[in-house]
């Protein structure tokens, strides 16, 4: 006998009222990351042997630029996302757990700032 409504079942919200959310976004992200990287590499591998000026251009274009912030963005979260899973999967005390939770969310927020800080400056020219 269950005690949740036949609505509360189909929805399937846990007590936290989250649903998977959670679970879509690791997913969602999971997803953009394939184009995105397989993006990043074949600029990568079309500047092999380049010099510093023809690097410099090519990651200053404003395509370039916009694909590799949604890059960066991508990847940091899918990054915070996984990490949250494992840690709330294996830190079983609840104080460690919040202070981990945090510090990689913080983590995962200032690998995003310093890489969209560098992209932005190539894309600048500074």
């Amino acid at each position: 006998m269950s005690l949740r409504t036949p609505l509360g079942k189909v929805r399937g919200l846990g007590s936290a009222k989250s649903g998977t959310e959670h679970w879509w976004m690791q997913r969602v992200t999971a997803i953009a990351n394939i184009p995105l990287t397989i993006g990043f590499i074949i600029v990568l591998v079309s500047l092999i042997g380049a010099d510093h000026a023809a690097v410099a251009a090519r990651l200053g274009h404003p395509v370039i630029v916009i694909l590799q912030l949604a890059f960066i963005v991508s990847i940091t979260w899918h990054m915070r996302l996984g990490m949250q899973v494992v840690i709330e999967d294996y830190v079983h005390h609840e104080g460690w757990k919040i202070a981990c939770v945090v510090a990689n969310t913080f983590f995962s927020a200032a690998i995003a700032i310093a890489g969209i800080f560098a992209i932005l400056k190539l894309g600048f020219g500074a």
